[in-house]
């Protein structure tokens, strides 16, 4: 602490010597000074050096992709302090303005998502955790409470969540084999929960404070629309920062209902595009048609999955009872809290995101998701997984019966509490479950459940036995 300390000191009186040396430049560069010298980017600056450092240390040692992606980071604050400062120069600017000014650090964000895509490398974990907790810069977005962004300590503490189901996967697997990886989760969180949370709570808990007395700047004003033109809706702050290259909104074709008016206002007929129904075309006189619905019409109806047209995304308590999770897509950061032994849990038609369920609850289902991943804590009947093709489901506690059913590719990963589960399997493939090996601080231990039997008619009746692998 003692070093710590010293450092800091030192690194005071170098920026105010600067200050002393630079004498009469005041007018044109005093408002750059003062910015930097602001309490609160000092302080940004203490946060990196103390909170990254042992991020970067840890990194240094693994080297490889693992260091990569901690220079990204690195990168991503310098930039987030590069903006605090411009902050404090610049006016509040509108939706589109703000987008403008956040750019660089949207692109550093979309970097480090970029190296998780393609074939996934031995250190995906590693990237995951980083790219996704990168998401946490964004409080500097929030505008106010109808910006449609949790405040920023919220923000902050929510992001989080979203790295640490893959934070933690690093802590199981290198828990008893390479410390430097453990160090380096542990450091991970400890520079967002509690450094850059405390840090926003000390100095920016209601978001960033812009300046009142310089002059607003405008994003790309050579591009700007005529004044007599109106303007269109601003896109929601939720889109400031993408994880997907960004793409001008009228190059994007319209869809649905959209699509349907300006079609009309266009100006063209609208029917000019329609078929004429003649007499031979209609049901009444067509002689191969009949009442009867065919078998193969009927499977080819009911062949259809009835979530191909998803509905809005919910997360809400229903009746006081029933917890719905629906359709949400790449939320890593979804949360159940306010829960207790007498409510369900319904999750339907989510993709790559990651739900926790904090508390105990009656019963869960997962059904028609994909990429999903789910930890929970206690569950009083069962855990049901149906129709599911690539999910992740974590019990930290106790749950009397895990189902799986019509699923393609489940890992489960049980506590010690959860030792006693009954897994049942029925029309599945894939399943792997891992469970804590014999040492206390042991790796888990993966087991794959069989998915093919040998039906063997005996004394009257059929024994049937898992196949068993050679080397499996």
């Amino acid at each position: 602490m003692d070093e710590k300390l010293i450092a800091r000191l030192e690194s005071a009186v170098a920026r105010l010597e600067a200050l002393s040396l630079r004498g009469g430049g005041v007018a044109e560069s005093g408002g750059d000074d003062a910015a930097a010298t602001d309490p609160s980017i000092v302080a940004f600056d203490d946060f990196i050096g103390t909170c990254f450092g042992r991020v970067s240390t840890a990194a240094e040692k693994i080297g490889g992709q693992v260091l990569e992606v901690t220079k990204v980071i690195e990168q991503a604050l310098n930039v987030q302090k590069e903006l605090l400062i411009k902050i404090k120069q610049t006016q509040k600017p509108d939706l589109a303005g703000l987008a403008e000014i956040l750019k660089p650090l949207n692109e550093v964000i979309l970097k480090a998502n970029a190296m998780t895509e393609g074939r996934r490398s031995d250190f995906f974990n590693h990237l995951k955790a980083a790219a996704d907790s990168l998401t946490a810069l964004a409080w500097i977005a929030y505008t106010g409470k109808d910006c449609g962004m949790s405040m920023p300590i919220a923000h902050v503490e929510e992001s989080w969540q979203m790295a640490e189901f893959y934070s933690n996967k690093i802590l199981v697997q290198y828990k008893s084999k390479d410390p430097d990886h453990v160090e380096w989760a542990k450091a991970l969180k400890e520079l967002y929960l509690p450094g850059l949370r405390d840090y926003v709570k000390s100095h920016y808990p209601l978001g960033p404070v812009w300046s009142t007395a310089a002059k607003a700047t405008t994003s790309a004003p050579s591009k700007a629309p005529a004044l007599s033109t109106p303007a269109p809706p601003p896109p929601p702050p939720a889109s400031l920062f993408s994880t997907e290259s960004s793409q001008p909104s009228s190059s994007k074709p319209k869809e649905g209902m959209a699509a349907v008016f300006q079609e009309i206002s266009s100006g063209k007929s609208v029917t000019s595009g329609l078929r004429k129904v003649t007499n031979d075309m209609k049901t009444k006189n067509r002689a191969e048609r009949t009442g009867v619905v065919g078998a193969s019409e009927k499977e080819g109806r009911t062949s259809a999955p009835s979530f191909s047209k998803t509905g809005p995304p919910k997360l809400e308590l229903q009746m006081g009872r029933k917890w719905v999770v629906e359709n949400q897509i790449g939320k890593k950061n979804l949360v159940i809290d306010d829960c207790d032994a007498k409510q369900s849990v319904y999750i339907f038609g989510c993709k790559d995101s990651v739900l926790q369920i904090q508390g105990k609850v009656n019963n869960i289902t997962i059904d028609k998701c994909t990429k999903m991943g789910v930890v929970f804590m206690d569950v009083v009947a069962a855990c049901e997984i149906v129709n599911c093709n690539g999910v992740e489901v974590q019990c930290q506690g106790s749950a009397p019966t895990i189902s799986v059913d019509n699923t393609g590719g489940c890992q489960l990963y049980l506590s010690k509490d959860s030792l006693g589960t009954s897994i049942t399997t029925a029309k599945s493939s894939e399943i792997n479950v891992l469970v804590p090996g014999p040492e206390p601080d042991g790796d888990l231990v993966e087991h794959a459940l069989p998915q093919q039997f040998i039906h063997a008619f005996k004394d009257g009746q059929f024994e049937t036995t898992p196949v068993s692998h050679s080397g499996g």
